[in-house]
């Protein structure tokens, strides 16, 4: 029997480091894995303790072995952080073969060309480089232009770049806990790949991935990747609000926000009555539940406000019919879709992975779409280091460079 390939998506966030294990059989994907522990060196998508980070990647990726029997060495990381953005770009080429017949190497010149013409700062790095559609002698929406005839050649590429150093310290937790990334990918892109449809993608779709420091959101549109935004606030927020606002310590608050908060008041009844317990551990008080959603009802509108302000941004607000997919861990409170369709002004639904075999129940949440989302990315792409174009030696040549000097070896 031929041994089943295995796919680990590791995905290293605010609140969680979370390690998902996927079984490739006959190209179905089966959940063999899980591994989930808190975070507590990553703020807002960049390393700020290496040893916690590094201690969290190792326990995650070791629940994850006990639960698979699988051996983990290789990983699809997730990436985001405000230190992330795009841009769009434009690659134009001359067909140089005498019978005009795009070959491979034609596309491989033209997105070199838009590589060349976005190239960042000497302090960031390529991430991804997607093209979103080509135009062969002025005629657009070509997919795959490759043996069509044609003089002049185009690609509409969207370029995702992100800073060097941060990239550096998240791959050297990576290594100090023994392992080794396959591929970098931007969170938004993984998430995709676990909770939008390929119709969704098709028509016009924004993908919002609201995590514990921060939300990624990204627009998808005729297929592919338009516009990616990392927005500076997140479910941590919410948490930090409640903390405050009703005087009781962020693990409580952290509590009571999954158990009794909603994203309107609306959604708490009259009469409805919570124990909170302040700090110091004295007696609880008894507030309404209406109390514990005042607080949280204008931190998400604000989150809504920074949503629709990039949206706009990014050009394609008027070509998204599908609306918009939340996902994440905070995707998860009471009302949030009907909130943020009202607030949008756009059909709002909530992602989990679906269409998936194994350990299914474990996954069933939109709180694992990033860890999910990187097994399939893995899956899809098939090994393929995307990660490797920003110049010859690729992202990760670089890094190690600066690793190995960093630490005298």
């Amino acid at each position: 029997m031929p041994r089943k390939e295995h796919i680990t998506g590791l995905d290293i966030g605010t609140t969680k480091v979370c390690a998902v294990v996927g079984e490739v059989d006959d190209g179905e994907v089966h959940i063999a894995g899980v591994g989930s522990v808190p975070s507590s060196g990553i703020r807002k998508g960049v390393v700020i303790d290496i040893e916690a980070t590094t201690n969290a990647i190792e326990d995650a990726v070791e629940r994850a072995e006990r639960m698979s029997g699988e051996e983990i060495r290789g990983l699809y990381v997730g990436i985001s952080g405000e230190h992330i953005s795009s841009t769009n770009s434009r690659g134009i080429i001359a067909i140089s073969r005498g019978d005009h017949e795009i070959s491979p190497s034609d596309v491989e010149r033209v997105i070199d060309a838009a590589r060349m013409a976005a190239l960042p700062a000497s302090d960031r790095e390529i991430v991804h480089l997607l093209p979103r559609g080509f135009v062969v002698d002025g005629h657009d929406g070509v997919r795959n232009p490759v043996g069509m005839y044609g003089a002049r050649l185009e690609v509409e590429a969207q370029i995702v770049t992100g800073t060097s150093t941060v990239l550096a310290n998240l791959l050297k937790c990576v290594q100090r806990a023994g392992l080794e990334v396959e591929e970098i990918a931007l969170e938004p892109l993984a998430s995709a790949e676990a909770v939008l449809t390929s119709a969704e993608r098709e028509l016009g779709v924004v993908l919002a991935d609201i995590g514990g420091g921060t939300t990624s959101l990204g627009v998808f549109v005729g297929g592919g990747l338009c516009h990616t935004a990392i927005l500076p606030v997140g479910g941590h927020h919410l948490t930090a609000d409640v903390a405050v606002g009703l005087r009781t310590p962020v693990a409580e608050a952290e509590k009571l926000k999954i158990r009794y908060g909603a994203a309107s008041v609306q959604d708490a009844s009259e009469g409805e009555m919570i124990e909170v317990f302040n700090v110091g551990d004295r007696e609880p008080r008894v507030l309404p539940r209406r109390v514990l959603c005042e607080i949280i009802e204008p931190r998400l509108q604000e989150i809504c406000s920074l949503m629709r302000l990039q949206i706009r941004r990014s050009g394609f607000g008027h070509v998204v019919p599908a609306g918009i997919v939340l996902t994440g861990g905070t995707a998860l409170l009471r009302g949030i879709a009907k909130f943020v369709s009202e607030k949008l002004e756009l059909p709002a639904r909530v992602g989990m992975p679906d269409h998936l075999g194994g350990l299914v129940d474990a996954v069933r949440s939109p709180i694992f779409s990033t860890g999910v989302g990187l097994v399939l990315h893995g899956v899809r792409h098939g090994g393929a280091k995307a990660v490797r174009t920003t110049n010859g030696h690729g992202i990760f040549g670089r890094m190690r460079g600066w690793i190995r000097e960093m630490v005298g070896t």
